[in-house]
């Protein structure tokens, strides 16, 4: 008689994973997180079953960011690559996954980005692609430029690449930056430091990976990102209480 299937026990999250809603030293958190406790809304079949920005989305080139409008855009051309996966290290395939930076000169193209560094019109710094059967994702893109802000005095992000991954429902989503490794700026940057726990900051520093590094074409970095457990990516969402 076979044994009945046991249900893998839920391992929560390290505490300190997750960045506080509130972090004095990132001065805008003041005025965005909530000053009081949420409210938590079933999630009904609209909420369920709801428009998905999925693998009909995606269109080919989504995933290269280097071409746009006709031309291509300056900088060192970087493939960024690794693998969706869950607490147990399974594969998440057929997820939805957006990125967004700044470009080579370390500005957007967001028209509240205003510091006199040239915008690329070959550079648009969005792009998607949709997870394999085996979790793998890739782009192809440009090196952000570190860019200056007004948190504190001499304020300048590191280098890096915001990543939005969709789950299966329209409410599904989870935001947080991949950053480079040996970066000057990072014992500045409030917001990599807001992170408490250092083991869970350095989950979110991308790895150089020569092997996906191209002869006279592209540096490679693979960054994974855990979607729970104590491996756990750090995410820009409310942390867990357990």
């Amino acid at each position: 008689m076979n044994e009945p299937v046991r249900p893998i026990a839920y391992r929560p999250d390290v505490k300190g994973t997750h960045p506080p809603l509130g972090f004095a030293g990132y001065r805008s958190t003041a005025l965005r997180h909530p000053s009081k406790p949420l409210i938590l809304l079933p999630q009904r079949l609209t909420e369920v079953t709801g428009p998905l920005f999925g693998a009909e989305r995606v269109q080919p080139g989504d995933d290269d960011l280097t071409q746009f409008d006709g031309g291509e855009a300056v900088g060192q051309r970087i493939v960024v690559h690794g693998r969706l996966l869950d607490s147990d290290g399974c594969a998440v395939p057929n997820a939805l996954i957006e990125v967004w930076q700044a470009n080579a000169g370390g500005r957007y193209r967001h028209v509240n980005d205003q510091w006199p560094s040239p915008l690329d019109p070959h550079f648009a710094g969005l792009g998607r692609t949709v997870t394999d059967g085996d979790g793998h994702y890739r782009f192809t893109t440009i090196k952000p430029g570190a860019y200056p802000w007004k948190n504190h005095p001499n304020a300048w992000r590191p280098a890096h690449i915001h990543f939005s991954v969709f789950g299966q429902a329209f409410t599904q989503r989870l935001v947080t930056q991949m950053y480079f490794p040996d970066d000057p700026l990072f014992f500045q940057d409030p917001i990599f430091n807001s992170v408490p726990d250092e083991k869970a900051r350095a989950r979110l520093v991308s790895s150089y990976d020569h092997d996906v590094t191209t002869d006279h074409w592209a540096l490679g970095f693979r960054f994974d990102v855990v979607l729970r457990g104590r491996a756990q990516t750090p995410f820009e969402s409310e942390p867990d209480d357990d």
